[in-house]
């Protein structure tokens, strides 16, 4: 490790807090959003890649798979089960190293079937033979980005590959909890028993002062919709689940709207074949949805670069926005005192990635906040979670660290 002084820097700023600000806005695009099905293939290629590599090269090589992209099909869905006319179209793009010391390692087959296995686990209703299509066209690093991937050699740790930044906040607000409770709880809770609900749902949140609006778009599938009144019976039973779920986790008052674009009285609703908007209209692309922390969330600072796909290895894109949210979780339970907490790290392409050119930490404190030892505790947190930066590669490869 190197154990040069870090650059950190902690600073109390004046600000109204999330929780005291009168309007606050969160969204979250949902697991079978096509933007969503975009990340999620990414980095389900990303980590097949680097147990790949690890398995015949014992160690993780140089690749990026976060430029991939979704082409929406053409559908016809219809009460009882309609069918999907023109198959979904899902371009795999990026860089990848295919030969390594003599070793070819099969990337574009690795990659599509990562893709696929993907694409079945998450779209149930989709078929695999008729309704998608599955195109790898990924390439070979540049040489320079490919030497800057090598490690010092010895137990030096990799170095940037990019001059870049990644941003957390903590604590979760009010309304970011709520949003996130309600998307697990209809993956994990509400779906397997009423397959009806697609994945491809959106969660916008309004908070004004103390009541919480939640608009959520849901498709339905067709086949377990028998007519228009299975359909809106549907639609009022995610509606007042959701309300009843979120009601119990906060003591705001919640309403919740579903599928406000239904226009009923002309038979147009949200009726979906596969329970995703990408089988008709809605193209999807990586990056452009939800950030690491599984949110979209304009009031608060966001890296723009899209965390899923890139290499866990020295891509600041992903492992400085998985690291800051890690270290702002960390902060905002171990140390008092704390109302918001926003990180950042910034790189420089080529220095050692446990070396951020800044570690900057700004945060708003409660009444009862004492700002040194706040500040002395939050720099301790930060020092030591970049000198074992090296375990979110590992948890990223495992699978225990969620990209969008």
């Amino acid at each position: 490790m190197n154990q040069m002084a870090r650059n950190i820097g902690v600073e109390n700023i004046l600000q109204t807090p999330i929780e005291k600000q009168r309007i606050e806005i969160a969204e979250r695009k949902c697991i079978g959003h096509p933007d969503s099905l975009a990340d999620g293939i990414a980095e389900s290629v990303s980590r097949a890649l680097s147990k790949a590599y690890l398995e015949e090269c014992d160690a993780v090589l140089h690749h990026n798979t976060d430029q991939g992209e979704i082409v929406a099909g053409e559908s016809i869905p219809k009460f009882g089960g309609g069918k999907v006319t023109r198959p979904i179209y899902v371009l795999l793009t990026g860089r990848a190293t295919k030969t390594y010391e003599g070793t070819t390692i099969p990337t574009d087959s690795i990659a599509v079937e990562a893709a696929r296995n993907y694409l079945k686990n998450t779209l149930e209703f989709l078929d695999m033979d008729h309704d998608v299509i599955v195109d790898c066209r990924m390439g070979v690093g540049s040489s320079d980005l490919r030497d800057v991937f090598k490690a010092c050699g010895g137990n030096a740790l990799p170095h940037a590959n990019d001059t870049s930044f990644g941003i957390g906040h903590a604590p979760f607000s009010d309304l970011e909890n709520i949003i996130l409770g309600v998307s697990d709880h209809i993956d994990n809770t509400v779906r397997p028993k009423h397959p009806v609900i697609g994945t491809d749902i959106k969660i916008m949140g309004l908070r004004q002062d103390d009541l919480i609006d939640l608009t959520l778009c849901v498709p339905m599938v067709d086949r377990f919709c028998s007519d228009m009144g299975d359909y809106l019976e549907a639609v009022e039973f995610i509606k007042e689940d959701v309300r009843k779920v979120a009601s119990a986790s906060t003591k705001r008052k919640v309403n919740v709207s579903v599928n406000t674009g239904d226009r009923v009285d002309q038979n147009s609703v949200f009726l979906t074949v596969t329970g995703t908007s990408a089988e008709m209209g809605d193209d999807g692309s990586v990056g452009r949805g939800n950030r690491c922390n599984g949110l979209i969330t304009p009031q608060r600072p966001m890296s723009m670069e899209a965390t899923s796909g890139k290499n866990p290895i020295n891509h600041i894109g992903k492992i400085y926005n998985l690291l800051s949210t890690e270290i702002a979780k960390q902060c905002v339970k171990e140390v008092d005192g704390i109302e918001d907490l926003y990180i950042r790290l910034l790189s420089q392409i080529g220095k050692p990635i446990d070396q951020p050119f800044v570690a900057s930490a700004q945060y708003i404190s409660n009444e009862t906040g004492d700002c040194t030892k706040i500040e002395k505790e939050i720099s301790a947190i930060i020092d030591d979670s970049l000198e074992n930066i090296a375990e979110i590669t590992q948890r990223v490869i495992r699978g225990e660290l969620k990209t969008f």
